[in-house]
């Protein structure tokens, strides 16, 4: 390394960026100290601090690694800090920082929020920021931010939020792209106006009746969970679409035409067979469909699927590569007269891959006969996986349903695959 040009040692040098190997080679010599200082990243691991000797606080350290800095791109601290800290951090590197995340520790701090200013708060400085991901995340008040014009990424994770505060957050960042929204409760009603917002993924924790109504004309990408009343009206451009809730019900989805929809999965223990139904119909070009919903019915009551047309259903879903069937879903094609509508030339003809869940031997001649057909009618199937879960019927019907799988499998043995 000695014999090595300047410019080479600070390109090497330039590609550290865990705190602790920084820290280290600032020991080595004068030459690899300044060396340092063309720095792009720079990452605080939660334990950095675990066994620091010395009289400095963490915070002051931190402020000492980064004033070496002279264009900082990157920061990452996992490690306790305050406010006070963090402000007087990105005094320092406001100007050159891109990319932004923390470790916030204060989701069940209350007091934290009226601190002044608060962490939240001190985030207002660094004004050219790109991309912003918080952890751990308690914002009952609406953060004092000017509007972030660079700002294409944001991600928060785990979270309290307040309604207005996550308005007034939203606000702040009318540029997004990415959006990204895990493991946050509080939220009772989300309003969501992103010009060019492309992916959104929102998970809500708590009793699943949240409200959504998202307005981004250029989304491509949306994953939403914990969500009872969704309203989505500019849908263009959206390809990928998950909607789930594990804790409570989906009683009503408003889309607008689902044309570029190429993904859809549907999970949930109860949905509305209204938006079941709606959705099935909006998403008639759809190439992978997932649906794992156990019941349907819009009250308290837990009710089976109506049935469901296998030719109807198929003939409306032409486009149709991948179909993973769980549930309810998988009885309602295996109804009494699913297959009363079969007529001469019918075939399925983009199906390539079928995922089937099977629970119980009730209703096995429907059932075999439901997989039978897509085998004969499915002209492109390469693989069917029948998943057998949690088949505890001490009934002889339990043994001899398996064996007809079994046998099944054995004529298809190319395609057909027992889990």
């Amino acid at each position: 390394m000695d014999s090595l040009p300047d410019a080479i040692i600070q390109y090497i040098l330039s590609h550290l960026s865990n705190a602790r190997d920084v820290a280290a080679c600032n020991c080595v010599s004068k030459r690899w100290r300044e060396s340092l200082t063309y720095l792009r990243s720079l990452y605080f691991p939660r334990n950095s601090f675990d066994s620091r000797p010395g009289s400095y606080s963490s915070d002051t350290v931190v402020w000492k690694m980064l004033s070496a800095t002279a264009c900082l791109e990157e920061l990452v601290v996992y490690s306790p800090f305050t406010s006070a800290g963090l402000a007087s951090w990105l005094s320092l590197v406001h100007s050159s920082l891109k990319d932004l995340e923390l470790r916030m520790d204060n989701v069940m701090d209350y007091q934290a929020c009226l601190d002044s200013p608060s962490k939240l708060d001190c985030i207002a400085a660094a004004k050219k920021l790109k991309s912003l991901k918080l952890w751990g995340v308690l914002m009952a008040n609406p953060p004092k931010w000017d509007v972030f014009e660079n700002l294409l990424c944001l991600e928060i994770v785990g979270a309290r939020l307040e309604d207005p505060a996550l308005s007034a957050a939203l606000g702040a960042c009318p540029n997004l792209t990415n959006l990204v929204l895990l493991g946050c409760e509080g939220v009772r009603s989300v309003s969501i106006e992103l010009p060019y917002l492309e992916q959104c993924k929102l998970d809500f924790y708590g009793s699943g009746n949240c409200s959504l109504s998202l307005t981004c004309p250029k989304i491509e990408l949306l994953e939403v969970q914990g969500c009872s009343w969704i309203r989505v009206r500019e849908t263009t451009f959206l390809r990928n679409l998950s909607i789930a809730n594990n804790a409570g019900r989906v009683y009503m989805v408003d889309f607008g035409k689902l044309s570029a929809l190429e993904s859809l999965s549907m999970r949930g223990v109860q949905w509305c067979w209204d938006a079941i139904s709606k959705m099935l119909e909006w998403s008639n070009e759809v190439k992978h469909l997932y649906m794992k919903v156990e019941f349907t019915g819009d009250l308290e009551a837990l009710l089976p699927f109506p049935e469901v047309d296998l030719v109807e259903f198929f003939n409306s879903h032409p486009k149709l590569q991948k179909f993973d069937i769980h549930g309810a879903m998988f009885a309602a094609l295996c109804q009494k007269n699913s297959l009363k509508n079969v007529e001469p030339g019918f075939v399925i003809p983009c199906l390539e891959e079928v995922v089937v869940q099977v629970r119980s031997p009730l209703n096995a001649e429907q059932k075999m006969n439901t997989l039978e057909s897509l085998l004969k009618y499915g002209k492109n199937l390469k693989k069917m996986v029948i998943r057998i879960l949690q088949m505890k019927s001490s009934h002889s019907s339990t043994d001899e349903f398996f064996d007809e799988i079994c046998r099944l499998r054995f004529m298809n043995r190319k395609i057909v695959r027992i889990e």
